[in-house]
């Protein structure tokens, strides 16, 4: 099972983590994560090389200390700008750095990185090489790690696969984070490319069957505990995607499952986001930017609905404050008590 060491985790035998999800898994999401989740590791949106270079760093790459361990996931295909992006993030603190070879959005083809680079095992190679050369220098040790898919296209065979991974691995990459579904460069959304080609756990599970020394973390369709547990009788580890996102305190009972952890109280929880806020309010961001990430926090719970009916009508106003989140409790426990009665 995973440790913790100074807020950093060790890789052991088994992973916990929460996917790279773009507009979504932001410093304020991930702050919250780790109130839900004290183990899980958390990941960055896909950042691309370029604005790692030259874009505003502590808007695209700030983050809190109690986030650790916390990833930065790249994007690109030039290894002299990847290298260059993965020694700024380690020289901010990041504790692993992850190239995303699995994103099919137009958008990220057009830049010849993401899930096309599934056909160009070799210039993967090349750009892990030179990131793991420029991070090899840091006086801790931080990971270059790959997500990628089983396949994109017509790459309906395992070897196409193994062999992408044989290549990667080849150049000292030990870790790969494998979504359990191909990817549809052309004819399917993103979001369609999430929930139409079938999953295929049994392609990662033969992946790690065959390559023992890797450390091999799934991806795709993951919501339940119990397929958490039967998961990782196979695999080094699980990802969480958009369950975690829409559903957070699933976050919480999979802590409890895997490490003992006491199921927090929701409310408490969220009170305990309060400094955070009020810090970040202080500087000058919305409530809005922060509020939109816990709004799914009583999935399922009665009340929920009013909770969520508040924030989305309140907290996008200019000065809206802690407050705001306060009268969405209350809604929620009023609505809760009126069921009852």
């Amino acid at each position: 099972m995973p440790i913790v060491r100074d807020k950093r985790l060790i890789y052991s035998d088994k992973i916990f983590s929460v996917a790279p999800m773009m507009d979504w898994t932001d410093r304020h999401c991930r702050y919250f994560h780790r109130l839900l989740a004290p183990n899980a590791r958390l990941y960055t949106e896909m950042v691309t090389a370029p604005a790692v270079i030259h874009g505003d760093r502590e808007r695209l790459l700030g983050f809190d200390a109690s986030e650790h361990p916390v990833a930065l996931q790249l994007g690109g295909s030039e290894p002299a700008e990847l290298a260059q992006a993965a020694r700024i993030g380690a020289g901010l603190g990041y504790d692993e750095i992850n190239l995303n070879v699995g994103c099919p959005s137009d958008r990220v083809q057009s830049g010849r990185f993401g899930a096309c680079l599934m056909r160009e095992p070799a210039l993967v190679a090349e750009c892990v090489a030179a990131m793991r050369a420029a991070v090899s220098g840091s006086e801790r040790h931080v990971p270059v790690t790959v997500k990628c898919r089983i396949g994109v296209d017509e790459q309906d065979e395992y070897t196409a696969l193994a062999d992408f991974v044989d290549r990667v691995h080849a150049v000292g990459c030990d870790t790969f984070v494998v979504h359990a579904r191909k990817a549809w460069l052309q004819g399917l959304s993103p979001k369609e490319n999430r929930e139409v080609p079938p999953l295929n756990y049994e392609r990662v599970y033969r992946l790690k069957r065959e390559h023992p020394q890797l450390s091999v973390v799934i991806n795709g369709g993951i919501a339940q505990v119990s397929q958490v547990h039967e998961h990782l009788r196979h695999v080094d580890g699980v990802m969480l995607g958009r369950t975690a996102y829409h559903e957070p305190y699933r976050l919480a009972e999979l802590e409890h499952a895997l490490f003992g952890t006491p199921l927090p109280d929701r409310d408490d929880v969220l009170r305990r986001l309060r400094p955070y806020v009020e810090a970040h309010l202080a500087r000058g961001d919305r409530l809005q930017h922060i509020s939109r990430h816990v709004l799914g926090l009583y999935q399922g719970l009665p009340g929920a609905r009013a909770f969520r009916r508040v924030l989305s009508e309140e907290a996008h106003r200019a000065h809206a404050g802690w407050d705001v989140v306060e009268r969405a409790i209350d809604a929620r426990s009023g609505e809760r008590r009126a069921r009852a009665a």
